[in-house]
């Protein structure tokens, strides 16, 4: 039996933060306008924030779910094999169900999904929950080293898009998107050919679809190392190595995504934001370690233990307060306002975090995610007895 570890939640929620921060940018300004943010007039103090929010939250917490999933992987399988229940057959239901829900989220809400792919790779590293923690972390590295061998060569970038078609493409989602119905902004997400399609050949895009994996499976298989080698079980033991983590992942990680942002380098700003990601996990970690009844962190702890719902749920709030079918403000309010409409919308899920965990163990979607897992509709309400103890599901998306 395992006990529920407090400052994985913390992390947990404390990504979720960061992610809805940057999503925002997708949210009001498309996936591709994001990153053409000239297209847009932006005021003074939103250009500052914006360059703010690319070199200190974009891509760099993110990888933190990642990790955070990969360390569930290890977590369930030992509780799992603790019950006797078939380890691989369990996971496999799971990330099916992830994979589902991705694809629903992606198709019917949002093209920014980050479910899809994670049901999808955590399929393919089945190959490795039964594997010695010493070749998890050897193939991380080897995985890692690959992806910054190949993002920091240099390149030019400006040839694989052609900039008319990107422009164009760019003007027509803000038209559809800000004023557009349901129907209309679906169709376009859906049966539009984005740029890069219309880009690229067949076998350039064959290429692509193969280095996305590679861009996520090192933090996956960091994730699974840490658990196996019982990381952030014992943190006054390890605040040492969180401090040292911490330094040396902001001083660096942020240096490079500085370069990055500035030389208009993606190659630094991806490999900058997964370093980054190890500087901010090690700072909440020592924190923790020295006060870890901080009654902030409980309250990033609660909105962890809901992780699937809440991203979900800032899916369904940010489309409608962006989308024309809703408030129709998409590139309107600026990245400031954004910002602390983003804070906002995190306090109330806060809120509604720890009172939904007064009264059920499990989230909605957590609930329905457990019940493909375990195929069993047993403990629902947290006022049943906790027969399996507090829950060793550790990830990114709980039960």
């Amino acid at each position: 039996m395992t006990k529920r570890i407090h400052v994985i939640d913390g992390l947990r929620g404390f990504s979720l933060f960061g992610i809805l921060l940057a999503n925002l940018l997708i949210f009001q300004y498309g996936i591709w306008g994001k990153d053409e943010i000239h297209l847009f007039p932006l005021s003074a103090t939103d250009q500052g924030f914006y360059a703010f929010t690319k070199i200190t939250i974009e891509g760099s917490f993110l990888p933190i779910f990642t990790f955070l999933f990969g360390y569930s992987m290890i977590m369930m399988r030992d509780q799992f094999t603790h019950k006797n229940l078939r380890v691989k057959w369990h996971l496999f239901r799971r990330f099916c169900l992830l994979l589902i829900i991705g694809f629903l989220h992606a198709t019917y809400l949002w093209e920014g999904d980050i479910l899809l792919m994670y049901g999808i790779m955590g399929i393919l590293l089945l190959v490795f929950v039964n594997r010695k923690a010493k070749t998890m972390l050897i193939w991380g590295l080897v995985l890692f080293t690959v992806l910054a061998a190949l993002t920091l060569i240099p390149s030019d970038e400006a040839e694989l898009l052609e900039p008319a078609m990107l422009t164009s493409y760019i003007q027509k989602t803000s038209e559809i998107y800000g004023t557009g119905s349901y129907s209309e902004i679906a169709d376009h997400r859906n049966a539009t050919e984005d740029p890069m399609s219309e880009s690229m050949s067949d076998g350039e895009l064959i290429v692509i679809m193969l280095i996305v994996p590679l861009m996520v499976a090192p933090m996956f298989l960091f994730g699974m190392y840490a658990a196996k080698r019982k990381f952030f079980f014992h943190p006054q033991r390890e605040k040492k190595r969180y401090l040292t983590g911490a330094l040396i992942g902001l001083v660096l990680g942020i240096s490079m995504k500085t370069s990055g942002y500035f030389l208009s380098y993606t190659g630094f700003e991806l490999i900058g934001g997964i370093v980054l990601a190890f500087g901010y996990m090690g700072l909440i970690s020592f924190l923790y370690s020295k006060a870890s009844t901080f009654r902030l962190f409980s309250y990033f702890e609660q909105v962890g233990k809901l992780s699937l719902t809440n991203y979900i749920v800032q899916t369904i709030i940010c489309t409608t307060i962006f989308y024309g079918y809703g408030f129709g403000l998409f590139g309107k309010i600026g990245v400031f306002q954004a910002m602390l409409l983003g804070t906002l919308i995190f306090i109330m899920q806060i809120a509604f975090s720890c009172l939904y965990t007064k009264h059920f163990r499990y989230g909605p979607l957590e609930k329905i995610v457990r019940v493909g897992t375990y195929l069993s509709f047993s403990t629902s309400s947290k006022k049943q007895k906790k027969i399996d103890g507090q829950s060793a599901e550790q990830g990114v998306m709980p039960n």
